[in-house]
């Protein structure tokens, strides 16, 4: 059943194969073959990403190993979390097309993250962070990740330590999860965590997709800026492009990543 984003009236199948470093990723996926913008490819992607986690996950149970991570449990939801702007735009998308109450507290609790930050001196950085033409430092952005944890603020997406925005949460909080006792996780400065290996970091790869679609050096955007970055970028947003040419290369994107991260690994795709 082809994920509701990208349903059209006329699809195209694609028979993949993703050799991972926790295995091989096989599924069938219909894509549109009419014009999309870029956020309809994020639900199909992070499709792919859980699809390869839940391999690592199982090969960790083969050795008696699972993740410590429970519901109700949200330490990791006061860490400064990156995501691409494809993500952006889709949670942008999501945010918009809820209640006007809910979207009013959504706004609410994102300002006030905003004035937090603004008065530890934090905001400005995050916002060259999502700009272009910047690339930033490994120790630069290290040195935030490390101040902004300090603070200890909450996700502005979090209420009663509950994720409410769990079915269309970022990559990079899917890809969180760890093996080591959860006491552990309530300073990771102090106390490193032991995580699960990620076969796929599925926002590295739509950040690259839209490096290539956009010419721009843009890869990664703080969450508390989403909205922000968002409606600076709206004529982006509205961009569409063919869902074929579009899913093309997503996948070779894909293809690079592993090609790097796991030596001999490839994509396929049959029609």
């Amino acid at each position: 059943m082809p994920d509701e984003n990208m349903v059209a009236s006329a699809t195209e199948r694609f028979e993949i194969a993703l050799h991972t470093s926790a295995g091989q990723v096989t599924a069938a996926v219909d894509v549109p073959t009419g014009f999309v913008p870029v956020s309809a490819i994020v639900p199909l992607m992070h499709r792919l990403g859980g699809e390869a986690q839940a391999l690592e996950l199982t090969r960790l149970s083969e050795q008696g190993k699972a993740p410590s991570c429970q519901r109700g449990c949200a330490a990791c939801c006061r860490m400064l979390v990156p995501i691409s702007a494809p993500e952006a735009f889709a949670l942008r998308d999501w945010i918009r097309s809820c209640p006007i109450d809910q979207q009013t507290r959504i706004s609410a609790r994102l300002h006030d993250v905003k004035a937090q930050l603004l008065s530890h001196g934090l905001w400005p950085r995050l916002a060259e962070f999502s700009e272009e033409g910047r690339q930033v430092d490994d120790q630069i952005l290290e040195d935030v990740n490390r101040a902004y944890y300090a603070l200890r603020i909450p996700c502005p997406f979090l209420e009663d330590e509950e994720c409410t925005i769990y079915e269309h949460r970022p990559a990079a909080c899917r890809e969180l999860l760890v093996l080591s006792p959860p006491d552990r996780c309530a300073d990771v400065i102090k106390n490193p965590v032991e995580p699960v290996p990620v076969p796929i970091q599925m926002s590295t790869v739509l950040g690259l997709l839209w490096q290539e679609l956009a010419t721009t050096s843009t890869r990664l955007i703080p969450l508390p800026l989403i909205l922000e970055w968002a409606e600076r970028h709206e004529q982006e947003r509205e961009q569409t492009w063919g869902g074929t040419q579009l899913f093309d290369q997503a996948l070779e994107k894909l293809w690079r990543f592993l090609s790097q991260s796991v030596s001999g690994n490839s994509t396929s795709n049959v029609r």
